[in-house]
């Protein structure tokens, strides 16, 4: 049975138990969420926005106590966890102020009669499944463009995240969400599963492993649920040129390391051109090496524990059998002998296509870097995993990386930055990283009914 627990990554120390759902709680549950879905679908968009900003503001005012929270829950320094509420905040902040006009109804060609017109309305009862690496943003992502729209959220998160769920649906009630609108749920797998498949579930978004999307995906539509995926990644950083390689290796080496590495769109695999290669990875391991690694609490913190000893364990079990495979460490890569789920920060080189970490997401604070000898190497080497989430390319020649980008198969390609996420913009995957999109106006369409209205001359 899932066990829904804060077990501080820090420590190892288990702090507190929640409760788990029992199998006869959840039909009142979905009663009570498509009840409310019958009054919050006719509650005026006026209203709507009213509450998305006051949930903001309550985002900003309360950064202190909740980044507190899942710095105990999951690891994450207080910076970060700083820079993620933020970045929550403006996601609620961006529906309330562009998603009315997304919203309005749009005239088509009339096509023979007086008017065609189409508008985007709500379908009901909407599970999320969420992980837990960014708590709080993404909920966000999945939660504010449903409420705008007019839809009910069932939310499921992952179960070291109790606390900061329970925190999530207090702002969402208070912020004036009604609440049967907002139903936060410590279910089980198999609780989850028999939700999607209820008819009161009209749809799911989930985040997390590809495995687990599989799943999800299966059941939704054997139940023909719509379903919204964003999956795992392995994503390229591709540097082509550069005036200075090696400072350019320890700028990367904190994009790598944010969030203790833990993170779908984190870039994973480093491309890098031959002739930069030597320098490159030199200023990789020296910014790998010049990372703090410790508590999270602590302001001088960059990389905090894992998530837990077990994920921990997954990542130095990976970087070990790459090394007796014949890849190079040349830092780190190992369990650090303290309490919690710490380990130093690792570099890795000599990776080929014969061994498993080529094809594996590497879910920590591990870079792997290769050398390609042209651009068509590189795309090529890019494209040969089965994720597509985001990638990068790094030129001082934004039309020749702009070419490449447009050659990679993910959902989002970038030049000269990586793994930007933004309100207004879509963010979502291809291949094994799933498949949808969140945030911006797509974010506002993936559980809606796009419904037609047309009037006879």
């Amino acid at each position: 049975m899932t066990s829904y627990v804060t077990a501080n990554p820090s420590t190892g120390i288990v702090e507190k138990e929640f409760e788990t759902l029992s199998d006869d709680q959840i039909d009142p549950i979905l009663e009570r969420s498509a009840a409310a879905y019958q009054s919050w679908r006719t509650t005026s968009i006026d209203e709507r926005v009213a509450v998305l900003r006051a949930t903001a503001q309550t985002y900003r005012d309360r950064a202190a106590e909740l980044g507190a929270v899942i710095s105990k829950e999951m690891g994450k320094p207080l910076p970060q966890a700083g820079g993620e509420l933020a970045l929550t905040a403006m996601i609620y902040d961006w529906y309330a102020e562009n998603g009315p006009a997304l919203l309005e109804t749009k005239q088509l060609d009339p096509q023979g009669a007086a008017e065609s017109s189409v508008t985007s309305v709500p379908v009901g009862s909407i599970l999320g499944i969420m992980p837990w690496n960014f708590p709080y943003y993404q909920v966000a992502r999945f939660v504010a463009p449903n409420l705008l729209l007019g839809n009910v959220i069932v939310l499921k998160h992952a179960p070291i995240c109790a606390e900061s769920s329970a925190l999530m649906e207090e702002i969402a009630h208070a912020a004036g969400t009604p609440v049967d609108a907002y139903i936060n749920v410590y279910a089980t797998n198999e609780q989850a599963a028999t939700m999607i498949a209820d008819r009161r579930i009209q749809g799911v978004s989930l985040t997390g492993s590809s495995r687990a999307g599989a799943a999800v995906a299966q059941i939704a539509a054997s139940n023909l649920k719509k379903s919204v995926l964003e999956l795992g990644g392995s994503d390229a950083f591709i540097v082509l040129d550069s005036d200075d390689a090696r400072a350019a290796g320890a700028k990367a080496a904190g994009m790598r390391m944010m969030n203790a590495g833990q993170a779908c769109n984190s870039p994973k695999r480093f491309i890098v051109k031959d002739d930069l290669y030597d320098d490159f990875v030199a200023g990789l391991v020296d910014g790998v090496n010049a990372l703090a690694v410790g508590d999270p609490s602590e302001a001088s913190t960059f990389i905090g524990p894992l998530s837990s000893v077990a994920a921990r364990d997954e990542v130095v079990r990976q970087v070990e059998e790459a090394v007796s495979q014949g890849a190079t460490l040349h830092t780190g890569g190992a369990a650090l002998d303290r309490p919690g789920a710490f380990m130093s920060p690792g570099v890795i080189t000599g990776v080929t296509s014969d061994m498993n970490l080529y094809s594996e997401e590497i879910f920590g604070p591990v870079a792997v870097v290769y050398s390609v000898s042209d651009d068509d190497e590189a795309v090529a080497l890019a494209n040969d995993v089965e994720y597509g989430l985001t990638g990068s390319v790094w030129t001082s020649d934004v039309e020749r990386g702009k070419d490449i980008a447009e050659r990679l198969d993910v959902g989002n390609a970038m030049v000269n930055e990586h793994g930007t996420s933004l309100p207004g913009l879509p963010f979502g995957g291809v291949k094994q990283s799933g498949y949808g999109r969140e945030l911006g106006q797509w974010g506002l369409g993936e559980f809606a009914n796009v419904k037609l209205r047309r009037v006879a001359k």
